[in-house]
């Protein structure tokens, strides 16, 4: 999943939060070195990787990008499943998603110096484009896609993605929600666990 799920499934803990959304820049043990939550939020993330990439509905949204997008199809529907989360916010939030995203970039100031280096330095753009909020566009999706191919120096066309995303909207919206719900569920009870047991190695 992509940033905004991670946020969302993390729940009211801002700590927590904070773990999940830094979680890709921290690499295998060196999460104990942070406080509880975070430490919480961090293996969080890593069982929502998980279960989202051994995930049979998972697998057949990526298989309907395979072959214009070889390993970068899962990337992209991390992100397409932003949108449609994004989209369809009102569905799973009582909290306006203007107002869970400025409350999201605020914790993200008011922690900065426990951020990793990478973090520090991509807030900024989050927060002045305000990616989050422009999954819920088309046209949001897309300055995305475009931004990660240039990352790929221009080898991933994940720009081009968008093509996809508009020819098997439906599709990949059902998929979305199927997925959604059984990911929700299950992070409900993961995130129990980890708090239950402190810390899970």
């Amino acid at each position: 999943m992509n940033f905004l799920a991670h946020i969302y499934l993390s729940g009211d803990n801002e700590l927590i939060t904070i773990g999940n959304f830094i979680a890709d820049g921290i690499r295998g043990k060196t999460y104990k070195v942070y406080e509880k939550d975070i430490q919480i939020g961090i293996l969080l993330h890593r069982a929502i990787d998980t279960f989202t990439d051994s995930h049979p509905i998972v697998r057949q949204s990526t298989k309907r990008l395979h072959k214009n997008y070889s390993h970068y199809s899962g990337v992209i529907v991390d992100i397409l499943y932003d949108h449609f989360l994004a989209k369809n916010w009102e569905n799973y939030s009582s909290v306006p998603l203007d107002i869970f995203v400025e409350s999201f970039y605020d914790s993200l100031e008011k922690h900065f110096e426990i951020l990793p280096a990478r973090i520090q330095r991509l807030m900024p753009y989050m927060i002045s484009d305000n990616w989050l909020l422009s999954y819920a566009k088309i046209e949001g999706i897309q300055r995305v896609l475009e931004g990660m191919n240039r990352r790929t120096k221009n080898r991933s066309h994940m720009n081009e993605a968008i093509v996809e995303l508009k020819t098997y909207y439906t599709e990949f919206e059902n998929e979305f929600t199927s997925f959604f719900e059984e990911l929700r569920n299950y992070t409900d009870q993961k995130l129990t666990e980890l708090n239950a047991n402190h810390i899970d190695d």
